[in-house]
């Protein structure tokens, strides 16, 4: 069974990615509430707790929302970005212009008619309810997402990137066949197939094309909107691996990594693990940007990294090279030079 968006030759030309602040701190939220966990975001839940632990922050309105036990939640939450990178402000004030009627149906839809008590106040003002909920997202993401903003915008880009390469070489096809493994493209129509979709679904997406949300903070699958107030979302997975901590501190590199490239040179090698800017490096080590580019210069030299533009920024990481060198030896490669060093007369 299958959930089916099809699209027509304007839908697609009309198709756009874009990132989202805003759908990042709803998909931490679910995360800290327990839904659909991804083992990438173990560190960042562990900086989380701790932060929430130490000062709260007040979800009197959103988190009944999110965390309900329910397979959905209401679609106005993450409103269609309306350009490619939006602010966190631009998209709170999306949130808050979602008609009324929009919001009592989007309620409906999760809840059924009986709806519990913070779903039923919204649906009785839901003017107030949406000013009460912006506010609660706006901390939210100041405490939660703000601080790492950097890093996962430059993961979102790397992926976007990505996406784009994709469809300039191989059309529609080859974009949404590499998009996530639930994703099927054939005849014109977009589907996400597996246990999910106990029945066949037709989504009458909105005008104008699909907007594509990569999410580093969510959950494994991708979601597609069923109904929308604004234009249909697509969000997925983003590539790459997310390592935040919020530790003050850069992380270590590994011994033999230093060893043979220098502590500098090592460090920036492990942490373009993850796509990120000379900025962004220079904040994590503590050093200059001019630093930075000095041993980025000798890295990219040798082929262990690379550089891409997105926008105004140009975003570093480790090539296939690279990434091998970070990862070290395979366990069968240790242990056959562990036997080696064992045998007599060696």
């Amino acid at each position: 069974m299958a959930l089916t968006v099809e699209l027509n030759v304007t839908d697609l030309a009309a198709t756009r990615f874009a990132t989202s602040p805003l759908s990042e701190t709803v998909a931490c939220l679910q995360q800290l509430g327990g839904h659909e966990r991804r083992v990438t975001t173990r560190p960042w839940l562990r900086w989380a707790r701790d932060q929430l632990a130490r000062d709260p922050v007040n979800l009197a309105w959103t988190w009944p929302l999110l965390v309900n036990g329910r397979p959905t939640w209401p679609e106005f939450l993450v409103p269609a970005p309306a350009g490619p990178h939006p602010t966190i402000e631009a998209e709170l004030a999306a949130l808050r212009q979602t008609p009324a009627r929009q919001v009592r149906a989007s309620l409906t839809r999760v809840f059924g008619a009986d709806l519990p008590p913070a779903a039923a106040a919204l649906a009785a003002d839901p003017a107030e309810g949406l000013r009460g909920i912006a506010g609660e997202l706006r901390t939210a993401h100041r405490r939660l997402i703000a601080p790492h903003w950097p890093r996962l915008r430059a993961i979102l880009d790397a992926d976007v990137l990505h996406r784009a390469e994709r469809l300039a070489t191989g059309g529609a096809e080859r974009l949404f066949a590499g998009l996530h493994p639930e994703v099927r493209w054939r005849d014109g129509r977009l589907m996400l197939v597996g246990r999910r979709w106990p029945v066949d679904v037709t989504v009458r997406h909105a005008p104008r094309g699909l907007v594509l949300i990569p999410v580093a903070l969510g959950p494994p699958h991708v979601f597609i909107k069923q109904h929308t107030s604004t234009r249909t979302t697509v969000r997925y997975p983003a590539r790459g691996t997310v390592r935040l901590t919020g530790d003050a501190e850069a992380p270590e590199a590994p011994e033999a990594l230093e060893r043979l490239l220098g502590r500098a040179k090592a460090r920036i090698l492990d942490l373009l693990c993850v796509p990120a800017t000379t900025s962004d490096l220079a904040g994590a080590l503590g050093v200059t940007p001019s630093a930075v580019s000095q041993q980025l210069a000798v890295l990219r030299d040798c082929g262990l990294v690379q550089g891409r533009r997105a926008g105004r920024t140009v975003l570093y990481r480790t090539t296939e090279l690279g990434t091998a060198l970070c990862a070290g030896p395979s366990p069968a490669r240790r242990s056959s030079n562990r036997s080696e060093d064992l045998r007599p007369g060696r």
